[in-house]
């Protein structure tokens, strides 16, 4: 028997086709998104069905007959449909054997990868060592590798603030007491919503320090998150009557510049990232929307990147006024290349011209992402 996930969805996007497992038996539950298939094992070998079925050749024949314009789906009448070119029993037989030892081959280098990993981190750790060489190796461990770059500055960022606030404490030396002082310490410069991230970012370490036997109990439990006094908040959305005349002081030229930026993530409330993304193609101007699949890098080298998650891939209806306007700025502009995008772009440079605009127009300053709060609250 093998099992099939038709659709499903994942942090890297739509599996779609995947096959999931082969088993000889057992009891399974099946939602909606599964089928369950049954081999004829006297005219076909289950592996090699499996490893046919997975084949990126076969997946992507499959994916372009799906189906659905918000969700892609693939239902099994489609898949049940589709002819499949299989060989003799003999020598399916063969092609299965020879990919279940590869697939058995891979996981064993997989494994051993981390089996390593873990070596490294107990065979290199004990009581007496510095807590922040201890997260250091933790990070190394646990996180490299499994979380987006900017997550993994953030990691770093609190590694070195431990060195900074606490540069002779020990692992055998955390207690509920020395654990405590160093968020006080750290609270003194920061607000308490960040004092509590920080927090968080040291207890996935501290928890597995405990279970791993270098401290006995938990010291981060009741631990008091403090901070100093909030700082003065900045207006981060505008009014409907703010907005209009923001949008009349913009200068929407025959080319494409940033205040068709603003003008764009105003009527749609993308992320800047998402906007700066976005490519003719994804404009439908026969249905009147914009197509969200994708971000740019600005931060780093520049170029595409996923979404910040699967729920951010979506279809935005635009109005008539959008439509006849990017219609016609686009229509000689490379399909699959960002509409925005010349060289390297700065988050801060848009946020200028946005703020010159604001101030022109005598309304609240407010940046980019400001936008996506004003689309949100109108």
């Amino acid at each position: 028997d093998i099992t099939m996930i038709l659709n499903d969805k994942t942090a890297s996007g739509n599996i779609i086709g995947r096959v999931l497992l082969i088993e000889e038996s057992g009891v399974y539950v099946y939602n909606q998104r599964t089928e369950r298939i049954e081999v004829d094992n006297s005219n076909y070998d289950s592996q090699f069905i499996y490893t046919m079925l997975n084949a990126p050749a076969i997946r992507d024949r499959i994916i372009k007959q799906s189906q659905g314009n918000t969700q892609i789906y693939v239902n099994w009448t489609t898949i049940s449909q589709t002819d499949y070119l299989v060989p003799q029993f003999s020598e399916q037989r063969k092609i299965g054997e020879y990919f279940a030892n590869l697939d058995h081959l891979i996981t064993l280098h997989q494994r051993k990868h981390y089996l390593i990993l873990e070596d490294i981190m107990l065979n290199n750790i004990n009581k007496m060592d510095l807590f922040y060489d201890y997260y250091a190796q933790w990070i190394t461990v646990y996180k490299e590798g499994a979380i987006r770059k900017v997550t993994m500055d953030k990691y770093l960022l609190t590694q070195s603030w431990i060195k900074q606030l606490a540069p002779e404490l020990r692992v055998c030396e955390l207690s509920r007491i020395t654990y405590q002082k160093l968020l006080n310490d750290y609270a003194k410069s920061h607000e308490r919503q960040t004092t509590m991230d920080f927090h968080h970012q040291l207890k996935g370490a501290v928890l597995d320090a405990v279970d791993e036997g270098l401290i006995e109990r938990d010291p981060t439990r009741k631990a008091i998150i403090k901070g100093k006094k909030p700082r003065h908040k900045k207006i981060k959305y505008l009014n409907q009557f703010e907005l209009h005349k923001l949008l009349s002081n913009l200068d929407l030229g025959q080319e494409i510049n940033w205040d068709w930026f603003i003008l764009l993530v105003a009527k749609t409330g993308m992320r800047f990232s998402e906007a700066l993304a976005i490519t003719p193609k994804d404009f439908d101007f026969s249905k009147q929307s914009l197509s969200i699949n994708k971000t740019w890098d600005y931060k780093g080298e520049g170029g595409f990147m996923p979404t910040k998650n699967q729920s951010s891939i979506r279809k935005i209806q635009i109005d008539w006024q959008l439509i006849i306007q990017f219609s016609t700025l686009v229509k000689d502009l490379p399909e699959d290349e960002p509409i925005f995008v010349s060289g390297k772009v700065y988050n801060s440079t848009v946020n200028d011209i946005l703020e010159r605009h604001c101030k022109k127009a005598e309304i609240p300053v407010i940046s980019i992402h400001g936008l996506r709060h004003t689309h949100a609250s109108l």
